[in-house]
C-alpha cells in the first residue's frame, strides 16, 4: 500500500526511523511521561507517534497532549486520540476507551502532518522538559510522487487482466541477474539512453545499474546538489532492441529518454531525480519517460507510471519460468494523442500540455504536479470535495479496504470538517481533516497514509474514492467498477483520459490506482524475462 503504504517504495522515497525520546514531566507532576517518535519521514510529510504512559503513584481517568504548529504546518490524519486545533495549536485528548491508565499502562495514538514539526509540549497542562523528537531525512532533495511496486490488498479487478501469452519455448534460466529487454518501435530517429536507477534493498543505499547489472551506490554528493556522473546505458534505435541485467534487491526506475541525456544531481545523502515541471529543472526540454520496479524475493513487480505525467507510450511485460507472459500499458491506436487532444480541449486542464519550441508535445502533466506548476486551479476540486464530505454528516461511510476481508469494516462520519472512523465494536480508529485538492492529487496530506493496517487502508480507500469522484454518492467504499468512476463535477479529467485509452483500461493515473486494482502492474514471483516496449506515436 503507498508513499504515498505495506510496499517498497521506489527510487527517491525512502522510510526513516527515528529514535525515541522521553520527554519527562517535573517530579512533582507524580503522573504520565510522553514519548514522541517519528515513525515516518517522506520528504513533504511525516508520521508520529505519541506514547503516554502512566508513570505516577496512581491510576489516571484522563490525559491530554498538546503543541504548538509553527506556520504553514498542519495534521492531516490522526488516530486513537480526539484532536481539537485552535490556529496552529493543536491538542489530541484520550478517546473513551484508552483515557484510563493504571499505574505503569500506557496509550499510543499517532498522526500524519507536514510542514514544520511540534513544539512546546505539553502533557495534561505541565511542561514536557523538551521537544519532539528528531528525524531521520530521507536521502533525497525532491518529493517526486512515486507509485506502488508490489500488490495490493484490495478488491478484485473491474477491469481487464494483464494480458497473458501462451508458453514460450525459450525462457531464461532463473538467475540473480533479470534480463530486460527494452525494445524501441516508436517510429522516432532520436538516440535513445536508458538509466537504471534504484535503492539497494540490503544496504538501503542509492546509486546506479551498468548494463551488466553491477550496483554501484552514488559517491562524491555535496549539501549542494552536483552533477552526477553520466551512468547512461545505449539504448535502442528504432525497431531495435538492448537488453540489461537488473540486480535481484533492487527497487527503482528504468528511464527512457530521447535526444538527449537526463541531468541527475546528488546530495550527501541523496539524488534529485528529473522534474520537468519544477522552476528551472534542466530536463524540461528532454522527451523522456520511467518504468518503476521493485525486484526481490517475491519476484518482480513492474509498472508504468502516468503518476506525474503522460509521456512516452511503452507496455511493460514479464516473461516467467512456465514461458507465459504477462503484460499491460498498451495505448489503443492513436491512443497518445487522444490523450493530448482530450486534455486540450479542457479549459481547466490544457496548460498542462507540454510542448517543446520544435512542436514536439513532450508530456501531458497530471494534475497535481500541473497545479504545483501554476498551470491549473489549486482549488479545481473543492466544490465536490465540500459536497463529498458533507454528505457524511448525516449518512454512514462504510469502508472495506480489503477485499479477502469482507467483515474488517469501518464506519466514517463527518463532524465539522472532520471524519471520523469506527470499526465494528463502535471504538473510533481513525480521523481525516477534510482535504484541500493538492492534498486529493498528491494522497498526501491530510489523507496521508501510514504504514498500518487501519489508517493507511482507510486513508487509501478516501483518495481513491475523491479522485474517481465516487465520494459521496457510493457509500461503500471501495466499490462501483471503472464506469462508475470520474463521473464527478469537476472530475479529474486526466486520470479518465489516460484510463480510457489503455487497451485493458489499466493505468497509474494517480498514486492509489491499485485501489481496486486500476493499476498498469504486473507481478510473477519466478520472472525469467522483463521486456519494456516503446511504442509508435
Amino acid at each position: 500500500m503507498r508513499r504515498k503504504r505495506t510496499l517498497i517504495l521506489t527510487t527517491v522515497l525512502a522510510v526513516a526511523a527515528a529514535g525515541t525520546t522521553w520527554i519527562a514531566l517535573p517530579a512533582s507532576a507524580a503522573a504520565p511521561t510522553a514519548s514522541l517518535r517519528t515513525v515516518s519521514d517522506w520528504g513533504n510529510g511525516w508520521q508520529d507517534e505519541v506514547t503516554v504512559s502512566n508513570t505516577g503513584a496512581a491510576g489516571m481517568t484522563a490525559w491530554k497532549v498538546e503543541f504548538d504548529l509553527p506556520s504553514g504546518a498542519k495534521i492531516g490524519s490522526f488516530w486513537d486520540a480526539q484532536m481539537t486545533v485552535s490556529g496552529q495549536h493543536v491538542t489530541f485528548a484520550n478517546q473513551g476507551w484508552n483515557g484510563t491508565l493504571a499505574v505503569g499502562a500506557k496509550a499510543t495514538f499517532g498522526f500524519v502532518g507536514s510542514g514544520g514539526r511540534p513544539t512546546n509540549c505539553k502533557i495534561n497542562g505541565l511542561p514536557c522538559n523538551g521537544v519532539v523528537s528528531p528525524t531521520t531525512a530521507v536521502p533525497t532533495t525532491t518529493a517526486a510522487t512515486t507509485t506502488p511496486t508490489v500488490k495490493p490488498t484490495t478488491v478484485a479487478p473491474t477491469t481487464v487482466a494483464p494480458t497473458t501469452s501462451t508458453p514460450k519455448a525459450d525462457v531464461p534460466p532463473a538467475s540473480n541477474l533479470l534480463p530486460v529487454t527494452v525494445t524501441n518501435k516508436t517510429g522516432r530517429s532520436e538516440n535513445v539512453f536508458l538509466y537504471l536507477l534504484g535503492v539497494n534493498l540490503a544496504t538501503g543505499k542509492l546509486g546506479y545499474v551498468n548494463a551488466a547489472g553491477t550496483f554501484t551506490a552514488w559517491t562524491g554528493g555535496a549539501a549542494t546538489p552536483v552533477p552526477a556522473p553520466d551512468v547512461s546505458i545505449p539504448g535502442p534505435a528504432n525497431g531495435g532492441s538492448t537488453t540489461i541485467k537488473m540486480p535481484k534487491g533492487l527497487s527503482g526506475r528504468l528511464y527512457m529518454s530521447f535526444g538527449q541525456k537526463l541531468d541527475f544531481r546528488i546530495t550527501t545523502d541523496g539524488l534529485v531525480q528529473p522534474a520537468p515541471w519544477a522552476g528551472g529543472d534542466p530536463n524540461h526540454d528532454i522527451l523522456f519517460d520511467w518504468s518503476e520496479f521493485t525486484l526481490d524475493a517475491g519476484g518482480l513487480f513492474l509498472n508504468s507510471s502516468q503518476v506525474d505525467m503522460f509521456a512516452v507510450p511503452h507496455i511493460v511485460s514479464i516473461t516467467n519460468g512456465a514461458g507465459t507472459e504477462l503484460s499491460t500499458g498498451r495505448l489503443k491506436s492513436g491512443g497518445r494523442q487522444n490523450v493530448i487532444n482530450t486534455i486540450k480541449a479542457n479549459a481547466d486542464f490544457a496548460k498542462s500540455v507540454i510542448t517543446r519550441a520544435d512542436g514536439t508535445v513532450l508530456r501531458v502533466l497530471a494534475p497535481g504536479k500541473a497545479a504545483d506548476a501554476g498551470l491549473m486551479s489549486p482549488t479545481y476540486l473543492d466544490s465536490y470535495i465540500n459536497t463529498a464530505w458533507n454528505a457524511y454528516t448525516g449518512k454512514n461511510l462504510t469502508v472495506v479496504p480489503f477485499g479477502d476481508q469482507p467483515n474488517n469494516k469501518f464506519l466514517g462520519r463527518t463532524s465539522g470538517n472532520v471524519m471520523n472512523f469506527t470499526d465494528t465494536t463502535g471504538k473510533t480508529v481513525a480521523s481525516f481533516t477534510k482535504p484541500s485538492t493538492s492534498n486529493v492529487w498528491g494522497c498526501d496530506g491530510a489523507l496521508g497514509a501510514p504504514n498500518d493496517q487501519v489508517v493507511g487502508p482507510i486513508a487509501r480507500t478516501l483518495c481513491a474514492a475523491l479522485t474517481r469522484g465516487t465520494l459521496g454518492t457510493l457509500d461503500t467504499q471501495p466499490s462501483g467498477t471503472a464506469a462508475d468512476f470520474y463521473k464527478n463535477n469537476p472530475a479529474d479529467v486526466y486520470a479518465k483520459a489516460v484510463h480510457e485509452n489503455m487497451v485493458d483500461g489499466k493505468a497509474y493515473a494517480f498514486a492509489f490506482d491499485d485501489v481496486q486494482n486500476q493499476e498498469s502492474l504486473v507481478h510473477d514471483g519466478d520472472p525469467r524475462l522483463a521486456t519494456i516496449t516503446m511504442t509508435p506515436f
